[in-house]
């Protein structure tokens, strides 16, 4: 057993609190890794919140990390001490049926049990004051250490800087791939993105790599618009400088509308927005953020009759275990940013002031 740091979320609302914990031994086909780098996510706060339906507490967040293979338990073949690795939170059994269908990266093969914040076999690797503590999206970085399933890591590496490449476990990855993969940006289109946090800041990188020439940034947040530029938006625009809804002001922008809309926050009210200022006959709008549970998406029918496609991407459609590699090898050969997405890096004890710094969109 390791006895290490974590920042423990005892009850919901409440801030973390930076306690002593031991972490169990791996069982078989589990990895005991060494954190070295964390980064904060939206996913986090959301749970810490109390909103979310499948939060458990008390719990360690945490799910954009990387580190270095501590131990690993019977049966683990593909990785092994000293192995640099980023831990993921939609896993690659490559054995289930999603996994073996090109059309989808949703493993489920351990999505039960990682959605009660349970290891595979039912049970925790975290203890604290004597008190059983839950794992986090089957991950939980915000630990010197931790256990998570064989399926549910990637090997990378081993010259990438961790404090970089931790943002490639989900905020990065996922914008990116939404750009690439799921809405398929082609050269020459038109985009627009709404919410210019890290996920949105990806989607722009995507789109321009893909070759759109006209990307839109859409923000009430005006300070974030030199960001956006300079990851490739063409122009930026805030909701709150129109009279009419942004979809109009898009639509008459765009003439007839955008190609391919991103929606990168989890309201609902903008993905509608999103998928209106999409061109009739053939625009894609797709949902990146995630919204509040219970909550659901209006529009008219007409508008998918005459033409539009409305999807959802989770992890931007990477499968985890095969890519997140590749990734890395892309931002080292510097085909995609990473190092321009990190605006603080503060000391473990200093958790909370990230969340701060991540609310008040800094």
């Amino acid at each position: 057993v390791i006895k290490c740091r974590a920042a423990v979320a005892w009850e919901a609302g409440k801030p973390l609190s930076l306690e002593e914990v031991e972490v169990a031994p791996p069982k078989a086909h589990e990895v005991r890794i060494k954190i070295v780098a964390t980064a904060v996510c939206h996913t986090d706060a959301y749970t810490l919140s109390g909103a979310d339906p499948e939060g458990c507490f008390p719990v360690i967040l945490g799910h954009e990390g990387a580190g270095i293979v501590e131990s690993v338990g019977e049966g683990v073949t593909k990785v092994k001490p000293g192995d640099t690795v980023i831990p993921l939170y939609i896993p690659q059994c490559g054995e289930c049926k999603f996994c073996k269908n090109p059309k989808t990266n949703l493993c489920q093969k351990i999505r039960i049990t990682q959605g009660k914040g349970l290891m595979p076999d039912g049970t925790s690797r975290f203890t604290c004051k004597g008190k059983q503590i839950y794992h986090f999206m089957g991950t939980s970085t915000f630990s010197e250490y931790t256990v998570v399933a064989d399926i549910s890591v990637a090997k990378i590496d081993a010259a990438a800087p961790l404090d970089k490449v931790c943002l490639l476990g989900c905020g990065i990855s996922t914008g990116y791939g939404a750009a690439v993969n799921t809405a398929k940006v082609e050269p020459g289109s038109t985009c627009a993105i709404f919410g210019l946090g890290g996920v949105g800041l990806a989607v722009i990188m995507g789109c321009k790599i893909a070759g759109a020439s006209r990307i839109i940034g859409i923000d009430l947040n005006k300070d974030k618009y030199a960001k956006a530029k300079e990851f490739g938006a063409t122009e930026c625009i805030s909701p709150e400088d129109f009279k009419k809804p942004i979809q109009e002001v898009l639509v008459e922008m765009t003439d007839g509308g955008v190609d391919y809309s991103f929606e990168c926050i989890g309201n609902v009210g903008v993905m509608r927005a999103a998928l209106e200022a999409c061109h009739k006959g053939w625009g894609v709008s797709v949902i990146v953020g995630v919204a509040a549970a219970g909550q659901e998406i209006s529009t008219r029918p007409f508008q998918l009759v005459t033409g539009r496609t409305w999807k959802g991407t989770a992890f931007g459609g990477w499968k985890s275990v095969d890519n997140v590699p590749k990734l890395v090898t892309d931002y080292m050969s510097k085909k995609i940013k990473v190092d321009e997405f990190v605006t603080h890096t503060l000391p473990f004890n200093k958790i909370n002031e990230a969340f701060e710094l991540m609310h008040t969109g800094k």
